[in-house]
């Protein structure tokens, strides 16, 4: 129940990034459908299925470049974060686009500030969803 949850409020956090920077970051789904206020089925899926990809980029890709990077992390003081969240951003942007569907950024640095928004939006939503993802003792 956990996952699900999660998963669905990762989807729902980039749902909510890509209304904040529509026309620099989209996605689309495989009806076609490319509006984010649109609502639909496949544009649903859509979202949950780059949730899916995003978590799996960031779990083997993502801590594999913060072990790797860990004395770029010391020494710019965490600062490389926004360039390697911005990095496996445009990476999964890059994955789906191979599939014909997805997620699209016009370029790195709209990449960055979709991982900042991404990833404070998921921190908040994950604040006030907490009670659900909670485990019981």
């Amino acid at each position: 129940m956990r996952f699900v949850v999660r998963l669905l409020v990762n989807a729902l956090a980039l749902w909510l990034t890509v209304l904040i920077l529509h026309p620099h970051v989209e996605v689309s789904s495989w009806d076609g459908a490319a509006d984010a206020a649109d609502w639909s089925w496949p544009l649903f899926w859509t979202y949950v299925l780059l949730a899916v990809v995003f978590g799996i980029v960031n779990g083997v890709v993502g801590t594999a470049i913060k072990i790797v990077a860990f004395p770029l992390y010391v020494l710019t003081l965490g600062l490389i974060s926004l360039i390697v969240n911005g990095l496996l951003f445009v990476l999964v942007a890059w994955i789906s686009s191979r599939v014909d569907f997805g997620l699209s950024v016009e370029t790195f640095w709209w990449g960055v500030l979709g991982a900042v928004v991404l990833g404070v939006i998921g921190w908040l939503l994950g604040i006030i969803l907490r009670p659900l993802t909670k485990r019981k003792r």
